[in-house]
């Protein structure tokens, strides 16, 4: 993934979990469900990035 790829996928994780917290605040369950799902997979995505990345960095320095 690209850094653009990387800050695009988080901008888009944020904006779910900002959806799911206005979902949360206007007592919507379907609202919740939707967008916690669709946070929860994008979080999912970025935390492997990160491990990706952080294994890569870490076989560059050994």
């Amino acid at each position: 993934m690209s850094p653009r790829e990387f800050f695009d996928k988080v901008a888009e994780m944020r904006k779910c979990q900002r959806n799911y917290y206005s979902a949360r605040r206007a007592k919507n369950p379907d609202g919740q469900r939707e967008w916690l799902g669709k946070s929860l997979a994008l979080e999912t995505e970025i935390d492997n990035e990160i491990t990706r990345v952080h294994n890569l960095t870490a076989q560059q320095t050994n």
